[in-house]
């Protein structure tokens, strides 16, 4: 039976033709790749953070703190990586994380996306503010797995209409992002003076919506400016707090996480309103600038509620050995948002495999050459702190 880390072996044996890797296999040398081949908009949008990108940094830094520590002699010959993570059983413990406006990376935008993490069982998280609309991604995905993630508008007719489509359209899982009611300060957009949702870019779930044109009148026709301006008045809801969470268990029946979580106690009232899961993120670095890096907080969320809820993690994965890091601390999967936008925007849908085909193959190995056979089986035991 195949494994994610054969992947290694199809690469070894594809050389003897004089086949090579149409991208690099560190998935960290994508973004420099990325920069040279992407308008300095696309590019800045995507890779940067806010403020002087302090949190960015942190999120790394935390990773570089942990040191695995292998152990030998463990019958490692059979190796199982998947997992299930709210019902869903995955090839490994990674989603991909939502992502807006892929289209300015590349013209195949979510569609892509879709397919490539269709043919490897890989759910893909749908960013409400795509270039293509809930129901043409799902048609993309076909039988594979999806979720829908929510920017939670201010119009509560517009949100249930959203969770009315991603539920008709085949999304089982609901992600939340909490820490986006307002956009952060991000310079390198600033500087370029470009938010694609202004362009019209990043709006088609919401154009194509009949609560949203309800509220322009029906139709896009008669003043896009209008529309644009509609989507803006709308699009975050600063003035939500915990109590509004029952509307989300009104409109959506499926498993409920909770996205931006970066404190204990905020990770229990997500357990106490019922919530299934969260995700310990602080987007990438692309809200708060000096934030506290997410893997640092990570063990405390674990600590709090991990024998009740569903705990996930981004912000900051780059590698296998990323994984196993953050699975030691008590995530249950990770996701992955960066690595694979830049694999789209240099090679498309091929790319966007790449690097999921990558980053599955090095976790199997590095999981395997640290004596562990399953994810399920990593403590915090397997790490020890580099500055300890």
């Amino acid at each position: 039976m195949s494994s994610p880390a054969d992947f290694q072996n199809e690469i070894y044996l594809n050389g003897l033709g004089d086949v090579l890797p149409g991208l690099p296999t560190d998935l960290t040398r994508l973004e420099r790749l990325a920069r040279k081949r992407l308008s300095p908009g696309a590019h800045g949008y995507v890779a940067g953070s806010a403020g002087g990108g302090a949190t960015a940094r942190a999120n790394r830094a935390a990773f570089d703190r942990w040191r695995i520590v292998p152990r030998m002699l463990r019958d490692v010959a059979v190796r199982d990586v998947a997992v299930e993570v709210l019902g869903a059983s995955l090839p490994a413990p990674v989603l991909l994380g939502p992502v807006g406006v892929l289209s300015i990376v590349h013209p195949g935008g979510e569609p892509a996306v879709a397919r490539a993490a269709s043919a490897l069982s890989v759910p893909m998280v749908l960013s409400s503010a795509a270039s293509h609309t809930i129901e043409e991604v799902a048609e993309a995905s076909g039988d594979g797995p999806r979720w829908f993630q929510l920017y939670w508008p201010k119009d509560p007719e517009i949100a249930a209409s959203f969770l009315g489509r991603a539920k008709a359209a085949g999304y089982t899982a609901l992600v939340v992002t909490l820490d986006t009611s307002i956009l952060g300060w991000r310079p390198r957009d600033l500087d370029q003076a470009f938010l694609p949702f202004l362009r019209g870019i990043g709006v088609a779930n919401y154009f194509s919506d009949p609560a949203f044109l309800k509220g322009i009148g029906g139709s896009l026709d008669a003043d896009r400016a209008a529309a644009i301006m509609h989507w803006a008045a709308n699009f975050g809801n600063p003035a939500l707090t915990w109590d509004d969470l029952g509307f989300l268990r009104e409109h959506w029946d499926g498993p409920i996480v909770l996205k931006g979580i970066q404190h204990a106690d905020d990770a229990r009232q997500a357990a106490d309103a019922g919530m299934d899961g969260v995700i310990v993120s602080n987007h990438g670095g692309r809200q708060v600038d000096g934030a506290v890096a997410s893997l640092d907080v990570l063990p405390d969320v674990v600590a709090a509620v991990g024998e009740q809820i569903t705990v996930l993690f981004d912000s900051g994965i780059r590698s296998g050995s990323d994984m196993v890091k953050a699975l030691a601390l008590g995530a249950r999967a990770v996701l992955i948002a960066r690595p694979y936008v830049y694999g789209l925007g240099l090679a498309g849908e091929a790319g966007v495999q790449h690097v999921l085909r990558c980053l599955m193959a090095e976790f199997e190995l590095t999981l395997a050459l640290s004596g562990v056979v399953r994810p399920g089986d990593l403590t915090p035991d397997i790490l020890r702190r580099a500055d300890a």
